[in-house]
């Protein structure tokens, strides 16, 4: 057993020194196997993810946050900033589909991660981060709380659409699918 993972056995934080930056189109094959790692009951990934990826890189309200070592995605999480008409029109952001890879964790990757993104909001204005969790384990909440988030102060509710994501072939139409897209 090497010093790392010995270390992360007994519960020592450990931080792999990784790059936290913003993706750029060469992350998208990786990132869609992280997401894979987050949600692997979604359907296969068609050209609409790509088309959001590229939309996601064009806009001034949407981040994707990645962690990299030797050219290797180790982590992501998204960043929503919305503008907001209270609180002196200062906008309020929302942190979802964090993810470290599997055989990464436990390294101080999320916490890294996490850390930064909320510096990124701070720095765009945001008077508060959100942080929005599917996951049950207390694990998981217990790595939030670790990351300064305070998961009694609202109380979120969640309504989905009646229908199951479905993935449409490619040959039902690019302009079809374009035109679909709520951006």
């Amino acid at each position: 057993m090497d010093a790392l993972t010995r270390a992360s056995a007994l519960g020592v934080s450990v931080t792999m020194s990784v790059q936290i930056r913003f993706a750029v189109k060469k992350d998208y094959n990786q990132l869609l196997e992280l997401l894979r790692q987050l949600n692997p009951d979604d359907p296969e990934f068609s050209e609409i993810e790509e088309l959001v990826f590229e939309e996601i890189l064009k806009s001034k309200y949407l981040f994707l946050m990645v962690a990299e070592k030797d050219n290797k995605l180790l982590g992501s999480c998204y960043l929503n900033i919305i503008p907001n008409l209270s609180r002196g029109g200062k906008p309020y952001s929302i942190i979802e589909n964090v993810i470290t890879d599997i055989h990464c964790r436990n390294q101080g990757i999320g916490k890294a991660l996490i850390n930064r993104t909320v510096e990124i909001a701070y720095e765009k204005g945001c008077y508060k981060v959100m942080l929005m969790s599917g996951r049950t384990e207390e694990s998981v909440h217990s790595f939030y709380r670790s990351c300064g988030f305070d998961g009694g102060q609202k109380q979120a509710y969640i309504k989905r659409h009646t229908n199951k994501i479905k993935n449409e072939s490619a040959t039902s139409g690019t302009d079809a699918q374009k035109a679909a897209r709520p951006f």
